[in-house]
């Protein structure tokens, strides 16, 4: 006995922007438009953006990509942030000179403002700046 079933493409929902964004942008709820219609690899679910800062320029009427948003940065670029360095019972704490923007964990380089030499470190959510 052969069982016969039409498959028809399953029909999804897609993500579009309402306006066009610059870069830095945190995305709301009033700059995304849910449409139907199937996008490879486009963001279904509005929820997951909102709150988002958009990566690259977003044009209206395009579908949003994983790629194009990320966590809101909490350092920026030439901020000046504490920089923090740990090892066994010893903390040595200075301040430094953000080379670049960045989000909660993600690695910054920074300057160390006394003695001039750069050091990377991962950005914390309080904006500072954990030496590794």
């Amino acid at each position: 006995m052969f069982l016969l079933a039409l498959v028809s493409p399953a029909q999804a929902d897609v993500v579009l922007a309402a306006r066009t964004m610059r870069p830095q942008t945190i995305v709301t709820a009033g700059d995304l438009v849910v449409k139907p219609g199937q996008i490879i690899g486009a963001i279904v679910d509005p929820r997951v953006l909102i709150g988002q800062e958009t990566r690259v320029a977003i044009y209206a009427g395009r579908p949003l990509r994983p790629g194009d948003v990320g966590p809101p940065a909490v350092i920026t670029r030439n901020q000046i942030v504490p920089l923090r360095f740990t090892r066994g019972g010893l903390t040595i704490s200075a301040e430094g000179r953000a080379l670049s923007r960045a989000s909660t964990g993600d690695p910054v380089r920074v300057m160390n403002l006394e003695s001039r030499s750069t050091v990377w470190g991962h950005a914390q959510s309080d904006g500072s700046v954990i030496v590794k």
